[in-house]
């Protein structure tokens, strides 16, 4: 699998390197925002951004443009910024996980995996719902003739409503399921991404259960 790493501490992205393709992974790295998005319609499956780069070019601006070149792309954020807002930011924005600085590249390197296993697990198996045609394999989604792009997270949380049709779930149990037992965040991000997917997806019949969650009918 090929990742792309964005950090501008030099030594510190030749560690993470090493320590990713000793796993396997076909790494490059970029040390500023503007070398990086030149590659943002590259056929990637990872990017590792980090938030705070030495030029005008930041981890968010270039993961915004990273969706809307390839919206099913993973993304992890990593900064020195270990604030709530900036991961909701980034949540928002369609990132897979973040990780603060400093840490450990085994700990990234697990993170990564993760990521990586739910964002490319599949089952070759095309789901009907309503007038949506969801292939899981290809992670695309059909209305009659329109393409609908999802980010990541945010065909996470269908599959996950999808899976289990009917019933309810709290904030905290979606939280766990989507983002992993590992997200420490506000449970604000679930809100978020399921006002999105909504806008989306307006024929998908999900329940407000007012104070606990939410369910797909």
């Amino acid at each position: 699998m090929k990742i792309y790493l964005v950090e501008d501490e030099y030594d510190l992205a030749q560690i993470v390197k090493k320590y990713l393709e000793k796993e396997g992974f076909d790494v490059s790295v970029f040390l500023t925002g503007e070398e990086a998005v030149k590659h943002v319609k590259d056929d990637v499956d990872l990017w590792i951004l980090d938030i705070m780069l030495p030029d005008d070019i930041n981890g968010y601006d270039i993961i915004e443009q990273i969706k809307e070149e390839r919206p099913n792309v993973a993304v992890i954020f990593a900064s020195a910024r270990d604030h709530d807002l900036d991961k909701i930011r980034g949540l928002e924005l369609g990132s897979d996980d973040y990780i603060a600085k400093p840490y450990s590249p085994r700990e990234l390197v697990l993170r990564v995996k993760a990521v990586l296993k739910r964002t490319k697990k599949s089952s070759g198996t095309i789901i009907k719902y309503d007038d949506y045609e969801i292939n899981v394999e290809k992670r695309t989604i059909r209305y009659h003739d329109e393409q609908i792009d999802l980010t990541n997270k945010e065909f996470e949380l269908l599959l996950f409503f999808i899976e289990n049709q009917n019933m309810p779930f709290s904030r905290e149990q979606i939280l766990s399921h989507v983002w992993g037992p590992d997200y420490y965040g506000s449970d604000r991000v679930v809100d978020d991404l399921l006002r999105r997917l909504r806008n989306k997806m307006p024929n998908l019949k999900i329940e407000t259960i007012y104070g606990f969650g939410y369910r797909l009918l």
